[in-house]
C-alpha cells in the first residue's frame, strides 16, 4: 500500500524549511512533501499550497509498534517573538542562496577576534585566509524566516498549520494525526526541538550552569565586519556586528549584538540592572578594543546546555536540527549544523523521490552515518570550549592562551579549526 505523502516534517523553522525547499527540488510531486508548523511565522507574498491535501478519518485499524523517537515541543511564532540573531557561515549562506532564500540586510563578518580575559594569546582569523568575501553574516532569526517564506510558497509543498503527532510507524509507513486528520508517510523528519529547557534529556545531556544574556549594544569606535569571542571564567562573550536594515550597510549603526554567558544568579542580576550598570559591568568584561559600549536594546536570557542524541534514524523516522542536537552558543554552530543535517538528508533521500513508494529505510540509515562526524565533531568542539576556557585553573588558563597564540601563528593549525567552523565536516 502507497502510503498518503512521501516525506512528513515536522517543525516549520529554519532547519525544516530549508528541508522542505530541497526536497521539493527533488521530487517531481513536491505536493507529496508536508511541512507541519504550529503556527505561521511569517506571511508570504505569494499564497502557500493547498493545507487540506488530506482527508480526515481514522487510521487503519491494525495496531502498530510505536516508535522510539517521541514528538517534539511545538514553538511559537518564531519569528515575530525570537530575539535572537544568527550568525550564518560561509557554506549555510551558499545553501541559502542556492534556495533563493538568503536575507538581505545582514551583517558580515569578515574577520574574527578570539581573545581570554586576564591572559595573553589570541587570535585573529580572517576572510582573507580563505579566499571568500565573508566567514559568515548576522542575520536576525525573523529575517531568516522571512526570506524563506515566499520559496516555500512557489515549491508546491503542502503546508499544515498545527502540531502533528506520530501515532505510530510500521513496515509500510508512518502514521500521523492533526485534529481530526490522519494520513501516513514513508518517512518523518522531527526538525523542532525548541530551547534547552525545554527538552527532555538526550543521550548526552549536560546543564552548562550558564544562561546567555543577550543584548544589543553601541560601540563607540565600531569596527565594520570584525567580530569578537572573549572567554572569561564565568563563560564566553560575543559580540557580533548587528544585522542593519536592507541598504543601510554593515554594521552602520556601530550596533552589536551581545551574546554574555554567565552563572545562572550573576545573569539575573545582570538583566535586572539599569542601562549605565549594566553597560560598565560589560565594559570592564569586554575592554576597551571597540571604545566604550552603550546599551541600545532590551536584554534576554535563556538557559544553555548541551542535549545531544545518538541515535538520529528510528527505521522511517529522522531527527535534524536542534530536535537531534542542541549545542552551547559558542562560536555560533548549532543552527549551521542543522541546516548541514538538512543539506545532507535531502541529498539521501532523492533516490527514494523519484518514485512514489520509495523505501527510505536504508538511505535513512546511510545517512544516519554519513552524519556521525561532523555531529560529533561539533559537538565535541562546542561543549569544549566554553567549558575548558571557564576552569579558573591557571595553568589551564595559560595553556588555553598558548593554545590561542599557537592558532594565530600557525596557518596549519588554525585552518582546519576555521573550515570546521565555516562549512563542517565533509562525509
Amino acid at each position: 500500500m502507497v502510503p498518503d505523502t512521501d516525506i512528513t516534517i515536522l517543525g516549520g523553522g529554519p532547519v525544516g524549511t530549508t528541508l522542505a525547499l530541497l526536497l521539493a527540488r527533488l521530487t517531481p510531486r513536491p505536493e507529496r512533501i508536508v511541512l507541519c508548523r504550529p503556527e505561521r511565522a511569517v506571511a508570504p507574498t505569494t499564497p502557500a499550497a493547498d493545507v487540506s491535501a488530506f482527508a480526515s478519518g481514522p487510521l487503519a485499524s491494525r495496531t502498530a509498534p510505536q516508535s522510539s523517537i517521541a514528538p517534539s515541543p511545538p514553538a511559537s511564532n518564531p519569528a515575530a517573538l525570537d530575539p535572537r540573531v544568527m550568525a550564518l557561515n560561509h557554506g549555510s549562506r551558499v545553501l541559502l542562496q542556492s534556495l533563493g532564500a538568503w536575507p538581505e540586510g545582514g551583517a558580515n563578518i569578515a574577520d574574527i577576534h578570539v581573545s581570554q580575559r586576564g591572559r595573553l594569546g589570541r587570535t585573529h582569523i580572517s576572510h582573507a585566509d580563505f579566499g571568500v568575501d565573508a566567514l559568515g553574516t548576522v542575520q536576525s532569526y525573523g529575517a531568516i524566516m522571512q526570506a524563506l517564506a515566499d520559496p516555500l510558497a512557489a515549491s508546491g509543498v503542502t503546508v499544515r498549520t498545527g502540531a502533528a503527532t506520530i501515532v505510530s510507524q510500521d513496515d509500510t509507513a508512518v502514521h500521523l494525526t492533526l485534529g481530526d486528520a490522519a494520513w501516513t508517510s514513508a518517512a518523518v523528519v522531527q526538525a523542532e526541538g525548541g530551547t534547552f529547557d525545554q527538552q527532555e534529556a538526550k543521550d548526552v545531556h549536560r546543564d552548562y550552569d550558564q544562561h546567555a544574556v543577550l543584548a544589543t549594544v553601541t560601540a563607540e569606535r565600531p569596527r565594520p565586519g570584525w567580530a569578537f569571542e572573549r572567554f572569561t571564567r564565568e563563560g564566553p562573550l560575543a559580540l557580533l556586528p548587528f544585522p542593519s536594515q536592507p541598504g543601510a550597510g554593515a554594521n552602520a549603526s556601530g550596533r552589536y549584538a551581545l551574546v554574555w554567558c554567565c552563572q545562572p544568579d550573576r545573569a539575573a542580576v545582570l538583566a535586572a540592572m539599569d542601562d549605565p550598570a549594566f553597560a560598565a559591568e560589560l565594559n570592564a568584561t569586554f575592554g576597551t578594543r571597540l571604545g566604550t559600549l552603550s546599551v541600545a536594546g532590551p536584554r534576554h536570557t535563556y538557559p544553555l546546555g548541551i542535549n545531544v542524541r545518538k541515535q538520529i534514524v528510528d527505521r522511517r523516522i529522522a531527527v535534524i536540527g536542534n530536535a537531534a542536537q542542541t549545542l552551547h552558543p559558542v562560536a555560533g554552530q548549532g543552527l549551521n549544523l542543522g541546516l548541514r543535517d538538512a543539506a545532507r538528508l535531502a541529498q539521501a533521500l532523492a533516490p527514494a523521490l523519484r518514485q512514489t513508494g520509495g523505501d527510505p529505510r536504508p538511505l535513512l540509515a546511510q545517512y544516519a552515518q554519513a552524519r556521525r562526524a561532523d555531529r560529533w565533531l561539533t559537538a565535541g568542539l562546542t561543549d569544549l570550549m566554553p567549558r575548558i576556557f571557564a576552569t579558573g585553573f591557571s595553568p589551564i588558563e595559560h595553556a588555553c592562551g598558548l593554545a590561542l597564540l599557537t592558532l594565530d601563528l600557525s596557518r596549519t593549525v588554525r585552518t582546519p579549526l576555521a573550515r570546521q567552523m565555516m562549512e563542517g565536516a565533509r562525509a
